[in-house]
């Protein structure tokens, strides 16, 4: 099922890759799984699901190819990158393969946890525009590898589900840190007051990566904790949008 507000645990940190938070062990095992959850899809692979689950309608609406179109978001509505901006995605997935960034005229720096979806991107980016595309680290949200003050805008969707809101106060510490003054940070949250948000979070946890389901309430305080304020909202049918300014 999906989580309220509880811990989750996996086996998988010692083959992630990436460096252990010891003092948070879970969160390392988050990182970890959610890799995981990726690199299957990435590479085509999936898990064996129970037949309750594939009865559910959001399944089958997932099997059919209209799920998708609900979960994403369209970060761009409430930011659109502009000429020459340095922009940052973190958990970019294969974005750049995808959004208009060449017609933004936008610089993309890409993060990712899925090793596939890095090397994908590194290997097609640079054919597709290498003035562009700055290349995607492997790394996770928390820890961004860039100078401070570097880029006019940071992005991030689909991510934040996937962790507490402990380990989100990190990632909105590090964003803060390495944005320019007057820069923005777009990111979604999951509406957990939606049942089809919630009926995704069982469906994504059976794929293989536990959703968090948090409320907007509880994540507006922690965007204010971490010294942010929420400017301008976007909701979708599973996700809602937040940009926030520092």
């Amino acid at each position: 099922m999906a989580n309220k507000r509880s811990g989750g645990s996996s086996n998988a940190a010692s083959d992630s890759g990436f460096g252990v938070l010891r003092d948070r062990p879970d969160w390392d095992n988050q990182i970890a799984t959610v890799a995981a959850r990726f690199n299957r899809e990435y590479s085509g692979t999936s898990l064996e699901l129970p037949d309750e689950v594939k009865a559910m309608p959001i399944y089958q609406e997932r099997d059919a190819g209209l799920l998708q179109a609900k979960l994403t978001s369209p970060f761009w509505q409430l930011a659109k990158p502009q000429k020459n901006q340095r922009c940052l995605d973190i958990g970019c997935g294969v974005g750049f393969l995808i959004y208009a960034w060449r017609e933004w005229d936008a610089i993309f720096y890409g993060q990712e946890v899925s090793g596939i979806a890095r090397d994908l991107l590194n290997s097609r980016g640079p054919q597709l525009n290498s003035k562009l595309f700055k290349g995607v680290q492997l790394a996770p949200a928390h820890q961004l590898n860039y100078e401070p003050a570097q880029f006019d805008l940071v992005i991030s969707t689909g991510v934040s589900c996937y962790y507490t809101l402990d380990y989100w106060k990190l990632v909105l510490a590090e964003v803060k840190r390495v944005l320019k003054p007057g820069g923005f940070f777009v990111f979604d949250v999951v509406d957990s007051e939606l049942a089809t948000a919630e009926n995704w979070a069982i469906l994504e946890t059976y794929m293989g990566a536990e959703v968090y389901l948090e409320s907007l309430t509880d994540w507006k305080k922690v965007i204010q904790g971490a010294g942010g304020k929420v400017v301008k909202t976007h909701s979708g049918e599973i996700f809602q949008l937040l940009k926030v300014s520092f």
